[in-house]
C-alpha cells in the first residue's frame, strides 16, 4: 500500500521510495530510508499528510506519499 492511503494513529513501515534521485535523497538524509517505521499523525483535506519518523515532524504531499511504498 501507499502511505498516501495510511490512516491516522497508525504506525507503517518503509519498504520501498519510488521518487527521483534528488527526492529520495532529501528523504534518506531527513532519515526516512527503507525498513523505517513511519507514524503518520494527521491527515490534512488539501492532501498534505503529517508523519513522524525517527522523532521528527513532517509534512509531506500527496504527490510524494503516493510514490512511498509502505507495509
Amino acid at each position: 500500500m501507499y502511505l498516501s492511503e495510511g490512516r491516522t494513529g497508525k504506525q507503517y513501515k518503509v519498504e520501498s521510495i519510488r521518487l527521483p534521485v534528488q527526492m529520495e535523497k532529501r528523504l534518506e538524509a531527513l532519515g526516512m530510508t527503507r525498513g523505517t517505521e513511519v507514524d503518520v499523525l494527521n491527515s490534512k483535506s488539501r492532501g498534505v499528510l503529517i508523519v513522524k519518523v525517527r522523532g521528527s515532524r513532517f509534512a509531506l504531499g500527496r504527490n510524494i506519499t503516493r510514490n512511498i511504498i509502505v507495509g
